[in-house]
């Protein structure tokens, strides 16, 4: 197989390959490995405060000479209107009472003490800190923003659902699309519409290669040399890869959540918004089939932070009925070997099935 193309050009890398961002599991750690292994790492910086971002894009650096991608959430946010306020203190109380009765003592936070992070300040830190590469999701950035990171020498990477959206972020000129399957773990980065696509992935990286010229990341299920390559055959440039990671050496999920993972069965991968009011793809546990079918979810990020201290205590409990772990269709082994030592294995695969293929 022939790696080199216009992507490994503009990212200075060996292989068009991204480890995705995943906010909870990526670390430092974790981007800096897949990025001296000749890939594009990626940060996740999600909705963090500027301090934070500038401590893991720090740390990062300091494992790595190469490459990475740092990767921010540029959703909407609802204002606080008094029906809003009405609809969190219903949703903290059932929350509250159905814990309470699970056995599981969490703090759920009063509505004034959320604290919500502007993007723009996340912007400043990434120019500042001269990070060359910034993916985004939930949302297109404002003109603005796009204005001031191009200034600046910055790539963009934004993500879609639907033609329709790859199509308004090219117009924007995002310089690279992200393309996410439905059987894509973790959040889906919808931003056009409330009902979100359900698009088989293969389907959707086909009709946007026909739609749009900007090149075209693709995400969602791939985690061997057959759905990699067959991503290709579709117009991939790239191939951005999550759940191979999970049970990674770097991943910052628990032991607990990694032996979860690797006793999943098929059936057990859901779409739910019930922890934080976006739907995400993991595995259905006690909490997702308590709240998923109610009214006590609240409009992201409101329902991720009042959420936010109960998964934690979960984690410390080692409780996985009320952590969300995320994890897409395409079940693997999640081995607890090194991030680096699983792309060269994919790598590898790769150009073995690309031979046999060719005989």
């Amino acid at each position: 197989m022939e790696w080199k193309n216009n992507l490994t050009d503009l990212f200075k890398i060996d292989y068009p390959i991204i480890q995705a961002p995943m906010l909870g599991v990526t670390t430092p750690e974790m981007a800096a490995s897949a990025s001296n292994a000749g890939v594009l790492g990626s940060l996740a910086l999600g909705d963090l405060p500027a301090e934070k971002c500038i401590e893991l894009i720090r740390a990062t650096k300091m494992l790595t000479d190469k490459s990475f991608a740092v990767n921010i959430f540029v959703n909407k946010i609802d204002v606080i209107t008094p029906k809003l306020e009405a609809v969190y203190e219903e949703t903290k109380a059932f929350l509250k009472d159905f814990t309470a009765k699970s056995g599981l003592s969490a703090d759920f936070p009063l509505l004034s003490e959320i604290k919500l992070t502007d993007y723009h300040d996340q912007i400043e830190v990434i120019i500042q800190e001269n990070c060359r590469i910034v993916s985004f999701t939930f949302g297109n950035l404002d003109t603005a923003s796009i204005s001031k990171l191009k200034e600046n020498n910055v790539l963009l990477i934004g993500t879609c659902t639907s033609v329709q959206e790859a199509v308004m972020l090219e117009n924007s000129g995002i310089d690279i699309i992200c393309v996410q399957g439905i059987e894509a773990g973790g959040h889906r980065g919808s931003f056009l519409e409330e009902t979100i696509p359900q698009i088989g992935g293969l389907s959707l990286l086909s009709q946007v290669t026909e739609n749009v010229k900007t090149p075209i990341i693709y995400a969602g299920g791939i985690y061997n040399a057959k759905t990699l390559l067959a991503a290709t055959m579709l117009g991939a440039d790239g191939f951005q890869i999550g759940s191979l990671f999970l049970g990674s050496n770097e991943s910052a999920l628990q032991d607990f959540e990694k032996q979860r993972l690797r006793n999943l069965k098929e059936n057990e991968i859901v779409l739910t918004k019930s922890f934080s009011g976006r739907y995400a793809r993991g595995i259905k546990n006690a909490f997702i089939e308590k709240v998923e079918d109610t009214t006590y979810i609240l409009p992201y990020p409101y329902q991720n932070k009042l959420t936010a201290e109960l998964r934690k205590t979960a984690k410390l409990t080692k409780n996985p009925d009320f952590v969300g772990i995320w994890a897409g269709q395409s079940i693997n082994g999640y081995s607890e070997i090194s991030t680096g030592t699983l792309i060269r294995n994919l790598i590898e695969e790769t150009e073995q099935f690309s031979l046999k293929s060719k005989v």
